[in-house]
């Protein structure tokens, strides 16, 4: 490829762009917010920037895959490795059964954005574009490139200005990574295109961050998250869902979460008193550390699924990636994986010989796989939710019952709880929770408990 075009520049984005590196001469990222290191950067792209990320372990094995040696410049930089028992994970207030070989970057989103944009604009072939994307040059069945504003004639547009400066960029391939605020369909849809069915499941969750001065408490822990099991019917009743993370400058970073009418706001007070009420790490923090700042609160209203290998017609010098494809429920820190996952498969699609003027199906196929997966684990644990009233996959009862007593057992037994986190941590197919080995270890362990 000459010229390849990526529409948007944070985590999914950057992704893209390294891994156009390998295939193209030059690669265009376009972004009209600035992402230079300010804890939300200053635009509105993502909102949610501010609020504790998880990078997964899969996450975390293809980022230093693309970026070899980024762990030890981001721990260097301030941000924390944990590793054995400085992660844990609760059920119901139960500590976990222990794995060995867990292991996560403690770090707030917009961090490792900036080293991942930092590397991504020291590679030769890649720049970026100050400009936001209004359209797609599509020519012959395939698109050509894209059609921009500048940055500060998209600003003059919102203040209600006119004459708004736009040019066109020609590209061999283009890589919609716009977020969930994606303009693609309708973009398609006005070069007489079809646009992709979409899977939604309304979830209404809200979920707000704080940080707070770190200091010598808690030695020994940098993750903690806590939720809701089959005990309590997956609601707060015995302790609020949580997690902690200790990050860099110093600081932790504390989520909560909560559906419907029990959804986290601004209030210091009310969030200082459910940390009160969640595990012992959380309480910690609560009554010794100072909180800095104000809370942050965001509200998640539904999960979206965009089926692109459902269709039978999509233009050549397309791809999708990131949010734009899918978003699930972020309480489950999937997202950040799923964005990297998501960029594998584009460089095995390329890598495979594909023409970037083909449609790319393959790639389609290869990152449904990744998507679905994701889709499968959230969406069956979002319908423990009473609020939450479908649609319901087909074998369902089966698949909660199956969940309720391996996470029952997880607790437990280290085995199962083996299996359990690498399939929550996106290193295995949900399928493998359901093998005859891992049932029979559950049952085996429900049994003598």
């Amino acid at each position: 490829m000459k010229r390849a075009v990526v529409l948007g520049g944070s985590f999914a984005g950057l992704l893209a762009a390294r891994v156009l590196s390998d295939f193209a001469e030059e690669v265009v990222v376009v972004e009209p917010d600035r992402l230079d290191g300010g804890r939300n950067g200053t635009g509105p792209g993502a909102p949610h920037r501010g609020q504790l990320h998880a990078l997964l372990a899969m996450g975390h094995t293809q980022l230093e895959r693309f970026f070899p040696r980024i762990t030890r410049e981001m721990v260097s930089g301030g941000a924390r490795l944990g590793q054995g028992d400085e992660v844990r994970f609760y059920v119901d207030g139960a500590l976990k059964a222990p794995v060995a070989d867990v292991r996560m970057l403690g770090a707030t989103r917009p961090f490792i954005e900036t080293h991942v944009r930092r590397r991504v604009t020291a590679l030769g072939n890649v720049r970026i574009e100050p400009a936001t994307g209004k359209g797609l040059l599509v020519r012959g069945g395939r698109v050509v490139g894209a059609r921009l504003a500048a940055a500060n004639a998209t600003a003059a547009e919102a203040a209600g200005e006119t004459g708004a400066a736009e040019y066109d960029i020609r590209a061999d391939l283009v890589v919609d990574a716009m977020g969930r605020s994606s303009r693609l369909g309708s973009w398609l849809a006005a070069e007489g295109w079809s646009q992709a069915p979409v899977d939604r499941m309304r979830v209404d969750l809200g979920y707000a961050t704080a940080r707070f001065v770190r200091g010598s408490e808690l030695p020994d822990t940098v993750i903690a998250h806590s939720t809701p099991g089959p005990a309590s019917d997956y609601q707060p009743a015995v302790c609020e869902p949580g997690a902690l993370a200790a990050v860099e400058d110093d600081a932790w970073s504390v989520v909560l979460a909560g559906y419907a009418d029990h959804r986290p706001g601004r209030d210091r007070t009310e969030f200082l008193g459910r940390m009160r009420r969640c595990v012992e790490p959380l309480r910690e923090v609560a009554e010794r550390c100072e909180m800095i700042g104000e809370v942050e609160p965001f509200h998640f209203r539904e999960s979206r699924r965009r089926r692109f290998t459902d269709l039978t017609d999509f233009p050549g010098g397309l791809v999708v990636l990131g949010d734009a494809m899918a978003t699930v429920n972020p309480v489950y820190g999937q997202g950040l994986t799923l964005a990297a996952l998501q960029a594998s498969s584009l460089h095995v699609h390329l890598r495979s010989g594909a023409s970037p003027h083909d449609p790319a199906w393959d790639y389609f196929r290869r990152a449904a796989v990744v998507v679905d997966a994701a889709w499968q684990l959230s969406t069956t644990a979002d319908l423990a939710q009473p609020h939450v009233t479908g649609p319901y996959p087909r074998g369902y009862r089966f698949l909660r019952w199956a969940g309720d007593h391996i996470t029952t057992a997880s607790v437990r037994d280290s085995r199962v709880n083996q299996t359990y986190m690498d399939v929550v941590h996106m290193r295995r197919h949900p399928k493998a929770l359901t093998g005859p080995r891992v049932l029979a270890r559950t049952a085996r362990v429900l049994w003598q408990g």
